[in-house]
C-alpha cells in the first residue's frame, strides 16, 4: 500500500493510510518515524536439530521441575508444548521447564533488545511513549501489512509517519541523516508475565493468599492475591448462591480458550466449595471506571481517551469474530495495566448469574443503563446488544466515568428509550466520537455497526486527533 524508492531516495506517506501525493523531504520536525526493515532480517533459517535459544530475562525456578537461568545464557530446547518448554542449560547440563516467552531462538532478531515481536503499531506507540523512554528511543517490530518485513519506530512525542522503501540507514546513532531524531536507546520493554503454572486449572483455595481488597461488585469482591507465594494475581470472589457451579464451569472452559491481548487472561478457578474464586491476571491500574475518576485518569488527554475506546473495540472485535457475547460491557468491567493497556474482563460471566438476580427490574442489579432495549424487554442478548453497551461505555470514557443518564432512574431510562431518547453529546466531546455512539444506539440491532468497523474508525480517529492535539501550542 506504500510507494517505493525512487533513485535511492525515501518516499514519505502517513502511517496506516493509503499513499498520498509524494513528498521527497523528511517529515515534519518531531515526527515519529516507522520504516520497513530488509526482509532477509526477518527470515532466519535454522535446522530443527539445532534448536538453541538464548535467555532474554532472568528466571528463578518456582517449582522443582523448573529450570533457573540468567539473561544471556544459552539453552537447548528438548520439548515444546504450550507455554512451557523442556530445555537443557548448556553451561551446566541441567534440565527442566522454562517459560517460552523468556527466551528467543539464537541468531534471530528476537534476541536484540530493539526488536519487539508480534506487537501492533498502536502498542508500539504505547511502549515508546511510556515513562522511562527518552526522545530518540527506537524499536523494530513485525510489519502488520507485509509478511516477512518489519517496521521500525522512533519516539519523539509527535505524530507518526512511515518510510516505506527498502532504504538502509547507517550510523543513525551518531547522526540523524534526515531522520526526525538521532537514535538513542532501544525502547524499554516491560518484562513479560510468566505463563500460568502447567495444568493448574482447579486449584486449592489454600494456594491463594488474599492480600488487598480492590473493590466490590454486584456479585462479589475483587482482591489482589498471591498464588503459591510467588505469583501476583487478581481474585474475584463470587457471592454464594449467585451462580450454578456447573453452569459456571461450562462457561469458564469456553472463556479460558479466548486468548487475546485485549482480553484479561483467565488463569484458574476454585469451585469445590463456595464462594467460587475466579483467578485472572493482575492489572495494576484496576478498573477503567475507577481509573477515569482518579487524579491520574482525569489528566488523560483526548487522544488517550480515544485510544482506550479503540483498544476496547479491538478486544470486542475478537469476541465478535469468535461468535461470543459479553453481555455486561461497561467501564467497570474493563481493566487497565501500568502501560495503560485496556483489557476486557468478565466476558460471558453475566450468562451464568442467577436469573432472579440478573433481571431488568427497578432496584435489581441488572445494568439497565448499559443494556440494549431488546435485551431489557425480551432478554435478547447478541453481539449487537454488546454494540449498544459499547456506545454507553464510550460515554463513560469521554465524561471521565460519569454515570450514564445522570439523574434518571432505571424506569425513566427505559421509558425514555422507548420514546427514542438518546443521551446528548457532552461538552468537549468531538462530534465524530459522538457519531460513533449514535450509530451504536440504532434502534434496530442489524443497523448497528460491527466492532471491527468501530475499531477501524476509532483507530483512524485516534491518529488524526493525536496529530492535531500535539501540534497545538
Amino acid at each position: 500500500p506504500f510507494p517505493t524508492t525512487e533513485q535511492g531516495r525515501a518516499v514519505w506517506a502517513p502511517a496506516r493510510h493509503q499513499p498520498v501525493p509524494r513528498a521527497e523531504g523528511p517529515p515534519a520536525p518531531g515526527a515519529r518515524w516507522i520504516a520497513e526493515a530488509a526482509p532477509s532480517f526477518l527470515s532466519p533459517s535454522a535446522r530443527p536439530e539445532d534448536f538453541l535459544v538464548v535467555a532474554l530475562y532472568d528466571y528463578d525456578a518456582i517449582h522443582a521441575e523448573d529450570l533457573s537461568f540468567q539473561k544471556g545464557e544459552h539453552l537447548k530446547v528438548l520439548e515444546r508444548s504450550g507455554e512451557w518448554w523442556k530445555a537443557r542449560l548448556l553451561s551446566t547440563g541441567n534440565e527442566g521447564y522454562i517459560p517460552n516467552n523468556y527466551v528467543a531462538r539464537v541468531n534471530t532478531l528476537e534476541t536484540e533488545e530493539w526488536f519487539f515481536k508480534g506487537i501492533s503499531r498502536k502498542d508500539a506507540d504505547r511502549y515508546l511513549l511510556a515513562p522511562g523512554n527518552a526522545i530518540g528511543s527506537f524499536m523494530i517490530r513485525d510489519s502488520e501489512t507485509t509478511q516477512g518485513r518489519g517496521s521500525w519506530a522512533i519516539s519523539n512525542k509527535r505524530p507518526v509517519f512511515a518510510v516505506c522503501p527498502e532504504y538502509l540507514f547507517c550510523s543513525l546513532s551518531g547522526q540523524s541523516d534526515g531522520l526526525c531524531q538521532t537514535l538513542t536507546f532501544p525502547c524499554i520493554a516491560p518484562k513479560p508475565q510468566q505463563p500460568w503454572e502447567k495444568d493448574a486449572w482447579e486449584i486449592p483455595r489454600s494456594s491463594l493468599k488474599l492480600e488487598q481488597k480492590l473493590g466490590a461488585g454486584q456479585f462479589g469482591e475483587v482482591w489482589m492475591a498471591t498464588y503459591n507465594t510467588h505469583t501476583k494475581v487478581a481474585v474475584k470472589t463470587m457471592k454464594p448462591g449467585s451462580m450454578s457451579v456447573e453452569a459456571f464451569l461450562e462457561e469458564a472452559n469456553i472463556m479460558k480458550t479466548l486468548q487475546h491481548d485485549k482480553l484479561v487472561k483467565l488463569h484458574a478457578v476454585v469451585t469445590k466449595e463456595e464462594p467460587i474464586y475466579i483467578i485472572t491476571e493482575f492489572m495494576e491500574k484496576g478498573s477503567l471506571l475507577d481509573f477515569l475518576k482518579s487524579d491520574e485518569g482525569r489528566k488523560q488527554p483526548l487522544p488517550r481517551l480515544i485510544d482506550f475506546a479503540s483498544q476496547i473495540a479491538e478486544g470486542m472485535a475478537f469476541i465478535e469474530q469468535q461468535n461470543y457475547i459479553h453481555r455486561d460491557l461497561r467501564a467497570a468491567n474493563i481493566l487497565v495495566s501500568g502501560l495503560l493497556v485496556c483489557k476486557i474482563a468478565d466476558f460471558g460471566l453475566a450468562r451464568v448469574i442467577d436469573d432472579n438476580e440478573y433481571t431488568a427490574r427497578e432496584g435489581s442489579k441488572f445494568p439497565i443503563k448499559w443494556t440494549a432495549p431488546e435485551a431489557i424487554n425480551y432478554g435478547s442478548f447478541t453481539i449487537k446488544s454488546d454494540v449498544w453497551s459499547f456506545g454507553v461505555l464510550l460515554m463513560e470514557i469521554i465524561t471521565y466515568g460519569r454515570t450514564p443518564y445522570p439523574g434518571m432512574s432505571h424506569m425513566e431510562v427505559i421509558r425514555a428509550l422507548e420514546r427514542g431518547y438518546r443521551m446528548p453529546c457532552p461538552e468537549g466531546c468531538p462530534r465524530e466520537f459522538y457519531e460513533v455512539m449514535m450509530r451504536c444506539w440504532e434502534k434496530q440491532p442489524e443497523n448497528r455497526p460491527t466492532f471491527e468497523s468501530n475499531q477501524s474508525i476509532l483507530e483512524d480517529f485516534f491518529i488524526a486527533t493525536e496529530g492535531q492535539y500535539q501540534q497545538q501550542p
